[in-house]
């Protein structure tokens, strides 16, 4: 599990945007640009971790800014 939060740290880091659960302060709005992604983080045997992202592939669904 440890290792599992770390994956899920160093990806937050990485995204200067807030989406989701994923919150930001200093970036308190989405980015749809830069991040709109999937995010995957792999961990070498010393530990270090490493990101590679993926494009989202869009359905039918219009992205949207959520107004809580």
């Amino acid at each position: 599990m440890i290792d599992y939060s770390a994956f899920i740290v160093e990806s937050a880091i990485a995204r200067n945007e807030s989406r989701g659960a994923h919150f930001r302060e200093d970036f308190d709005t989405r980015d749809d640009e830069n991040f709109l992604k999937h995010t995957m983080a792999y961990m070498d045997k010393e530990g270090n971790i490493a990101l590679d992202y993926m494009p989202v592939v869009l359905g039918k669904h219009e992205l949207k800014a959520r107004n809580y």
